[in-house]
Order: structure tokens, then sequence, then C-alpha cells
């Protein structure tokens, strides 16, 4: 049955006043058009809605059960009216946003937690993976947004830089590699060195730092995840070059971390969009969210 909302509220009107005459008036058509629509109607369900005398008219057994289906259908499609203008006003929707593991485990929980409290009608879904992972979804629309180290240039991304991400030595709390404060690249020469996979965006460029610092630093172990990377470093078996995103998100107390110089080695952290793709009412909102919390997060990790 295709009814439309006009006949539900015509049908309802009639119901609630009992009058074609009154229903009319409110309804703001002429008699005999309630009349035809009505008939309308009962022509669609198989039905007649009304008996009818010479002065009144009331339900018939098929109206009364009609009549509660078509106050819940009017209802749904008042609901879904005001859905759909929460959503092109940018206050309902879902929004999918793929991002390095370290940013989706230390910036994304608090970010949020705010753009909730501002948009609690927006659903907001995470997918986490590798440099690559982050591009391909932003590339093929499964992602609205990606946040991701700066991608080479290339006409289909659009990148917004958030905050810039310094590299540290990751060493047992307790022992630092050399004195305080920072500590030099060449460290990496005295102490086993502890790889990421070549997949990751932390490997490029620590081999960049050690073309830089003309260093040739061998690998002693290489692994695909922050956590065994982490877990050799705890275990003693050598030392690590992670940003400090990546450090944060390991939240390990037997972990401490120093800033590495010689060359100073930041990453730049930033959204990736797809040009030419119109995105969310709502993702600008959350954008906003995200560059205010960055560098709180970043600056509390630092002093924590």
């Amino acid at each position: 049955m295709n009814l439309t909302r006009r006949q539900l509220e015509a049908f309802l009107k009639l119901v609630d006043l009992g009058s074609f005459t009154l229903a009319a008036e409110a309804l703001g058509v002429s008699q005999p058009t309630l009349s035809r629509t009505i008939q309308t109607i009962e022509e669609v369900v198989g039905a007649s809605l009304f008996e009818r005398d010479s002065r009144h008219i009331v339900l018939s057994p098929t109206g009364l059960g009609v009549c509660p289906i078509a106050r819940r259908l009017l209802h749904e499609m008042d609901n879904a009216a005001l859905e759909l203008a929460r959503v092109v006003r940018g206050q309902h929707g879902r929004l999918t946003v793929a991002a390095l593991p370290s940013v989706a485990g230390v910036l994304l929980p608090p970010v949020i937690a705010r753009f909730h409290m501002s948009h609690p009608d927006v659903d907001v879904f995470i997918d986490d993976g590798l440099s690559a992972s982050v591009l391909s979804c932003v590339a093929d629309g499964r992602a609205d947004a990606g946040i991701t180290v700066r991608p080479p240039p290339e006409r289909r991304f659009r990148y917004r830089q958030v905050l810039t991400d310094r590299f540290c030595v990751l060493h047992r709390a307790g022992d630092p590699p050399a004195g305080e404060g920072t500590v030099g690249w060449p460290i990496f020469t005295t102490r086993p060195f502890i790889a990421m996979s070549p997949e990751s965006s932390v490997r490029p460029m620590t081999d960049a730092a050690f073309l830089t610092a003309g260093l040739s630093v061998a690998p002693l172990y290489e692994c695909g995840h922050l956590a065994t990377g982490g877990g050799l470093v705890a275990a003693g078996l050598g030392l690590t070059a992670l940003p400090e995103l990546a450090i944060a998100a390991l939240g390990n107390p037997s972990l401490a971390a120093t800033r590495l110089e010689g060359p100073v080695l930041d990453r730049s952290i930033g959204v990736v969009t797809r040009a030419g793709r119109q995105p969310p009412a709502f993702l600008e909102a959350f954008l906003g969210v995200l560059q205010a919390e960055a560098g709180d997060i970043l600056a509390r990790f630092r002093t924590g």
C-alpha cells in the first residue's frame, strides 16, 4: 500500500473531527476534494473505513484497525523529516575516520568525547591502520578523512597539518641511554637498534635520519607493531626510535623516552581528505575539536 502524507493527514483529521465539513475546513480543501481523498484511500486499502448516516460518520471495523497504524506512520514520517533536517544541518549522521594506530589510540578518544558533547547524534567510526591503509580508505571513500603523516604530493588528496610529532629514543625507565635531556642518533651505534617494519610510517624516517647523520645502523630486531617494539625494549634487548604519539600509545610505565637530536626529526601529522568529494557537514566541527585538542594532548605527554 502506498499512502501519502497528505492522505494520512486527511484520514486522521476526519477521524478526529467526525465531520467532512469541519475536516475540509481544517485542511484547507473543499469537501468534494476531501471525499475523493478518502475514497482513494479506501480503494488502496480495499475496504470502507467509515460507516456513514445522514448526520454522523464513525469508523468501520477496518477503519478502527487502520487508525492507530496511520497515526504511527505519520509520526514516523515526522521523525524522518526531523532526522533529514538534522543531517542537512550537520547535526546527525555518520563520520568514518581512518587513522594511524598511535593517533587512534592517543588523539581520537578525547577528541571524540568532546565532539560528542556538541554532536550527540553523530556516530564516529574509527578505521586504524598503517599510513598506506589510511590513504587507501580515503581514496576509495571508505573514510571521510584520514589522520596520518603527510602524504606525497598528489592531486587526489588534500592535506592539512594538525601537529608536529617529535622523535625520541625509547629506553627502559631508569636506564637513560646518555645523560639527560636529549641524545644523538649515534646512540644506536652503541646499543642494539630495534626497527619498525619498512611498511610503517616510522621506518622511512629513521632510515633518512641515519643517512643525514652519516650513520650505518643495522637493526638487530625488526617488528611490525608498536607493542612488539615496546616489549623488546622493556626486555632490555635494545633501543628504538619512535615519535611521541607512538610512545604515548604504548602506555608502558617501565619505558621512558628521551628526545633525539642531530638531526632533530619531526613528523607532520595531519588530516587527509579526497579532493572533489563533498565532506559531511559536521566534518569541519570534528576537525576543529581535533586541532584544539591535539596540542594539549601532546603537552600532557611531555610533562607527564
